[in-house]
């Protein structure tokens, strides 16, 4: 995919938006959609915090529990050392508001490792999290998994420590949560290049559809990280969204903490 201007797009109205549904009731806020941004970089996480700020948001941050350590490797072109953030950078966001959630431990895809390996991991990033992320919850926590990639059994494993897991399936939108119960979600990504043009279909079809919950999963902006959103248009998507009375924006964890058990 190339890079495409957006301008185009910017030039959508919230009433564009609006108009894909028929006429939506006040507050009747039927469509949850979570932007859920992967890996840890620094830049463009501290970025996306601001924009979400600017609109009343808060931002849902993925993060590699150990993308901070001095022996972090880069785990392709797009996941580099240099890029990434520390728990310093994440537990100053958390006390800004904002949600950070684990990521894995060294973003391996788990799905490929031997069952028992993939476990040793997963238990190793949650560990992390809980001995160093400020307020990190289990009851409501998330665990992101590398590549969208697991199993029938580590996910089964990973759901005896954590609320949800977040992984491919084969269709887009989840329900929207009415209790307490542990949750596989599902959700879309696009990349290596820019997405802008993609999320902007995504939404404009989630809005028109008759609801639920959708996640699109994304990662750096500008050029940091696999398939990248602009952060221009981030923000002036957001300055619509906010606009869509029946649509909330929000990080996955605060949808799930509305019918926590704990």
């Amino acid at each position: 995919m190339q890079r495409r201007t957006f301008l185009k797009t910017m030039a959508l109205s919230p009433l564009a938006f609006a108009a894909a549904r028929c006429n939506p009731g006040k507050g009747d806020q039927s469509h949850i959609l979570t932007f859920s941004f992967d890996d840890g970089f620094r830049n463009s996480f501290l970025q996306v915090a601001d924009i979400c700020e600017s609109f009343g948001l808060k931002a849902g941050l993925n993060v590699i529990a150990s993308g901070h350590f001095p022996s972090f490797q880069a785990v392709d072109d797009w996941i580099l050392p240099e890029l990434m953030g520390d728990f310093d950078d994440w537990n100053a966001l958390v006390r800004r508001g904002h949600e950070v959630m684990p990521h894995s431990w060294q973003h391996l895809n788990l799905a490929k490792q031997p069952a028992d390996k993939a476990k040793e991991l997963i238990a190793k990033c949650l560990d992390y999290f809980e001995e160093h992320l400020e307020g990190y919850e289990a009851t409501n926590a998330v665990f992101n998994f590398p590549f969208n990639a697991s199993t029938p059994e580590i996910e089964a494993y990973t759901l005896s420590r954590v609320r949800a897991v977040r992984t491919f399936g084969n269709g887009a939108l989840n329900p929207i949560p009415e209790s307490g119960e542990k949750v596989r979600l599902q959700c879309l990504s696009m990349g290596p290049n820019n997405i802008d043009d993609w999320v902007e279909k995504q939404v404009k079809d989630f809005l028109a559809s008759s609801g639920g919950w959708l996640i699109l999963n994304v990662h750096g902006l500008d050029n940091e990280g696999w398939g990248p959103m602009s952060a221009s248009y981030f923000k002036g998507l957001l300055e619509r969204l906010v606009k869509v009375d029946y649509l909330e924006v929000l990080p996955a964890g605060e949808v799930l903490k509305r019918t926590s058990t704990a």
